[in-house]
């Protein structure tokens, strides 16, 4: 009986960590070669991965709501068969007699291949932390996050470490998200106590470094031992201070995931392209009076018919008479590039933050096609499935603002793309209709684009065509 284990795979796309969402599977269950153990999240978005080899699972080496770097085992599998696989997983004889193995030439990612694992090792610092017995006791324990440093009475009495710290004149051993965590939270690596093996500074480490940074320097000795019992997670949240009516104030939310690589890309497009936003107040009656016809229509029967449907529709026919629109801009190259295909984007809303999903080479589809497109769209981001190819290389996005109740906005690029229309909602208002004031339903788009891209009077003619189109729908076809 060998023992297998599985790492976390290099998802591709530059990532270096996922955080582990959900397991489907627990130690004594039975497991098959292409069988998915755990969903995880990574900043682009939810995937399932699948164990490449059969057997029964060991150990889960990290709980839920655990983020993990690219390469760390997750889940260690015991199988009868010491046969090699085609996976990102090494065979050992059993932990407590396991020697380092040699890494494989490539590990296998999600998406084609990784690069080759470095062959180098590092020398082992003293005394690594003890590991937590797994369930049976015998693989790596599930991964917690380390006790935050105890916060002393007076005398104060400092928490023992695990390890030593690291010595001096030697840098400090972390991978590179650990020190990006560091950097951003203000820690010096030389100063944190490593618990990883081989004396290697973990991302719990920097937190705890970071809370016992900002923990009072004395507290009463009645509430010390319960401080000293919190997790790192917990002690960062309430700035590593008993329970009080100041701390039960305020939530922290550690910004992770798609929510974190949003923040990162809103703020990047926003101090690299120059926004540019105009506005537009339009009767759309004879739109959502096609909206209903084609609800009605046989033809149509099972496909989803609404106002975005059509506005997307008017979106892509703006972009046939103005090509100029769908564009990009190549920084290193100091050039614009064209682009002869439309992947539509569509802003959604979902539990893990805000997501830009496209419809690849929208301008070629059918009004059916392109409705069946969006209900698939729509549907997966809900449910978190949407995969990461289907947020790349968009060209110009739609964010629906209007089913909040909101009438405008100044919505911000999506990075890349050379425009972005938010759509406010669409409301029963006085306008002025042949001659007179009458009840008409009414909204305002606002459409934001790279002025590097887009000047002043394409953009203008680009807006001004998507509402013609959706104040008179015959354009659909006289346009087309």
């Amino acid at each position: 009986m060998t023992i297998r284990e599985f790492k976390m795979p290099d998802v591709g796309e530059g990532l270096t960590e996922a955080e582990i969402l959900k397991w489907y599977v627990q130690p004594g269950d039975t497991v098959t070669d292409g069988q998915v153990v755990c969903e995880v999240e990574t900043a682009k978005a939810a995937v399932e991965l699948p164990i490449p080899f059969d057997g029964v699972v060991h150990a889960l080496l990290f709980e839920e709501g655990t983020t993990v770097d690219v390469g760390q085992v997750i889940i260690s599998v015991q199988t009868g068969s010491g046969e090699a696989a085609e996976a990102p997983a090494q065979e050992i004889p059993a932990p407590a007699e396991a020697e380092e193995a040699a890494p494989a030439a490539r590990q296998p990612v999600l998406v084609g291949y990784g690069v080759a694992e470095s062959s180098t090792k590092r020398r082992p610092r003293k005394a690594p932390a003890p590991a937590v017995a797994a369930q049976n006791g015998t693989a790596a324990p599930v991964a917690a996050a380390p006790a935050a440093p105890a916060v002393p009475a007076a005398p104060a009495v400092p928490a023992v470490p695990a390890v030593p710290a690291q010595p001096t004149g030697e840098r400090p051993l972390a991978k590179p998200p650990v020190r990006k965590l560091a950097k951003d939270l203000g820690i010096d690596l030389a100063s944190v106590v490593p618990t990883g093996d081989g004396g290697v500074v973990t991302r719990e480490d920097v937190h705890a470094a970071a809370a016992a940074a900002i923990a009072p320097q004395t507290v009463p000795a009645a509430t010390a031992p319960a401080a000293a019992q919190a997790p790192a997670a917990e002690a960062v949240a309430v700035s590593a201070a008993p329970a009080t009516e100041a701390s039960a104030r305020e939530t922290r939310i550690p910004v992770k995931g798609v929510r974190k690589v949003t923040a990162q890309a809103m703020v990047g497009s926003a101090f690299t392209a120059p926004h540019v936003t105009e506005f537009i107040t339009l009767d759309v009656t004879r739109t959502m009076k096609l909206v209903q016809e084609l609800k009605d229509d046989p033809d149509l029967a099972g496909l989803r018919i609404n106002p975005l449907l059509l506005i997307a529709k008017a979106v892509l026919v703006a972009i046939r008479r103005n090509p100029d629109v769908n564009a990009s801009w190549d920084e290193a190259a100091q050039e614009i590039v064209l682009k002869h295909y439309v992947n539509l984007g569509i802003a959604a809303a979902t539990p893990r933050g805000l997501i830009v999903p496209n419809i690849k080479d929208a301008h070629a589809k059918t009004l059916g096609e392109l409705s069946e497109s969006l209900s698939s769209l729509v549907a997966t981001a809900r449910d978190g499935k949407t995969s990461p190819a289907d947020m790349q290389n968009g060209t110009i996005t739609i964010t629906n603002v209007g089913v909040f109740g909101v009438d405008t906005g100044t919505p911000i690029l999506n990075p890349g793309e050379s425009a972005i229309l938010a759509v406010g909602a669409i409301k029963l208002q006085p306008w002025v209709h042949k001659g007179k004031v009458k009840p008409r339903q009414v909204t305002t788009l606002a459409l934001s684009f790279d002025h590097r891209l887009i000047d002043g009077e394409l953009g203008s003619k680009f807006l001004a065509d998507i509402a013609a189109v959706l104040e008179h729908p015959r354009r659909l076809v006289t346009w087309s």
